[in-house]
């Protein structure tokens, strides 16, 4: 019998992320916990979304984090999507 250690990452009740790494499932949980952070600061300055699309909103942003730090730094939109492979 083998014994198997495996990461479950949970948001809003829901399995997002069932990974054997703990770097991995500390990551994400993370950039999760930011997107969500994301979405309450949106919100919370007066911009209409519905929360679906809000929750979405804030989890591109956060799992784009790079970019969009780049583009706050004062990068161009091509600038920084010319760095993306295909696969992004």
């Amino acid at each position: 019998m083998a014994v198997e250690v495996r990461y479950v990452v949970t948001h809003k009740g829901e399995e997002k992320l069932v990974t054997t790494d703990k770097k991995e499932a500390d990551q994400y949980d993370k950039m999760l916990e930011v997107g969500e952070n994301l979405a309450d600061y949106i919100k919370a300055k007066g911009i209409v979304i519905e929360d679906g699309v809000l929750e979405e909103l804030g989890i591109m942003l956060s799992s784009n984090k790079t970019d969009v730090l780049a583009l706050l730094k004062g990068k161009t939109v091509e600038d920084v999507l010319g760095t993306e492979t295909d696969d992004d």
